[in-house]
């Protein structure tokens, strides 16, 4: 199984935001995670669409964009206009699931979902024939740099499990506290998208950060 690294913007250096973004792709990360967080669905508040307009000429790579937002649905089409190749959303901020997913896909994009540390495996199940990927915390969401929750590796295992028995291709990615020692215990649980952020854009030789974590 091929490990993809998803270098998350929120570890960045945010006043040389430009020369992060070609570092970490000249080190060889496969996505760029962007994070958007609303204030409401998560506590803090993080980028949102002036700065991905801004950026998205420096991309080369596939643009992971994670929905920490309430009501998700009504932002689909911007993060569609503004170059997202995968959105991915919370089950927790989301009135309809599946009316969100199909949004998604009516853009012609990969469509994803997450569950925070305290929501069970279950809420995932009804998904499984639909996404393209399963987005695990392994901390509670709204703030980088925060230390990896073990007890949510057992939530990645399990999930593993339902994936392999659908016989479908779907990414299962983990986010939160990854670095070289839980990324080893992440992909020995099942996780295949590694998300990384402090870790990455904070090492000096970001090439070796990122072979480090695969």
């Amino acid at each position: 199984m091929d490990t993809v690294i998803s270098a998350s913007l929120l570890g960045c250096d945010l006043s040389r935001i430009a020369e992060d973004i070609k570092d970490v792709q000249d080190a060889g990360v496969d996505w760029i995670h962007y994070d958007v967080m609303d204030g409401v669905f998560v506590r803090n508040i993080s980028f949102g669409e002036p700065l991905l307009k801004s950026i998205k000429k420096l991309i080369s790579v596939p643009i992971d964009t994670h929905l920490m937002i309430v009501d998700p649905i009504r932002y689909i089409d911007n993060y569609a206009d503004l170059g997202s190749d995968l959105i991915t959303f919370h089950l927790e901020a989301a009135k309809d699931p599946m009316a969100v997913i199909d949004k998604i896909h009516s853009r012609g994009l990969k469509a994803g979902i997450s569950i925070r540390p305290q929501t069970p495996v279950e809420a995932v199940k009804p998904y499984l024939g639909s996404v393209e990927l399963i987005l695990v915390m392994t901390v509670n969401p709204g703030f980088g740099g925060q230390v990896f929750l073990p007890e949510t590796l057992e939530k990645v295992s399990e999930i593993r499990y339902l994936i392999d028995g659908t016989g479908r291709d779907i990414f299962l990615q983990v986010d939160g506290g990854i670095n070289v020692r839980t990324a080893e215990i992440c992909r020995s649980a099942g996780a295949n998208v590694l998300v990384s952020g402090s870790y990455v854009f904070g090492s000096e030789n970001k090439r070796e950060a990122v072979a480090s974590l695969r």
